[in-house]
């Protein structure tokens, strides 16, 4: 069990018995684990410790280190990242996931949640299927009918766009179709503005089905 599951699984208990909502056990819970002074990560970052302190010269708690001592970093993500390229060098990539991980670190930002607060589900398969037909299939009211049956599914997009951009729920999924040789395509999914981890575990694992399912249709 990875160190995130771990404390999902402590939020979920707390909610259990205390009847508060995902946010507040989560908050409570990383108060405590301050107030411990132990060392806590609210979820792991995108990379290893080795691998940023190759890429930067610095391992995950010396970049917190570093941002938490910074007083600027309350002005948030944009700020951090321009300060680290600025005043350490830090390319723009790299300066975005290290300010993409401490905020993971340090309970800012959880996996799949966006700048906005939302979170992201993603999908992406290689399926037998002609892109030029799925494209279509999609733009078009009764062929998102049969895609997804018993569902409230609006057009987002524009006929002409390339990415076909789904309202689906709260959120809102954009597909990308990608030709890969003769009727086959490389289907991407980012289901975004979704509003709680749960709703990106439901999606996950309905894009997976849908596109299974689509591959052997």
């Amino acid at each position: 069990m990875t160190r995130n599951e771990s404390f999902k699984r402590r939020i979920r208990s707390r909610m259990a018995k205390t009847g508060e909502k995902y946010g507040a056990a989560r908050r409570v819970l990383l108060e405590q684990a301050a107030d411990r002074d132990a060392p806590n990560w609210a979820s792991d970052p995108e990379h290893s410790d080795d691998v940023i302190r190759r890429q930067t010269g610095r391992g995950w708690d010396e970049w917190r280190e570093l941002i938490d001592a910074w007083p600027g970093h309350a002005d948030g993500h944009a700020a951090v990242a321009t300060w680290l390229q600025d005043q350490h060098d830090v390319p723009g990539w790299w300066a975005q996931n290290i300010t993409v991980s401490w905020e993971r670190i340090t309970g800012r930002r959880l996996p799949n949640q966006m700048a906005d607060g939302t979170f992201t589900a993603g999908r992406s398969a290689t399926i037998g299927v002609d892109p030029v037909v799925l494209r279509e299939t999609l733009r078009d009211a009764d062929g998102r009918a049969a895609l997804f049956p018993d569902m409230d599914v609006e057009l987002r997009s524009r006929p002409t766009s390339k990415n076909v951009r789904l309202g689906m729920g709260d959120g809102v999924a954009e597909i990308q179709v990608s030709a890969k040789g003769e009727r086959r395509a490389t289907v991407t999914v980012a289901h975004a503005k979704l509003l709680s981890p749960d709703d990106v575990a439901h999606w996950k694992a309905f894009w997976g089905d849908w596109l299974a399912a689509l591959d052997e249709a």
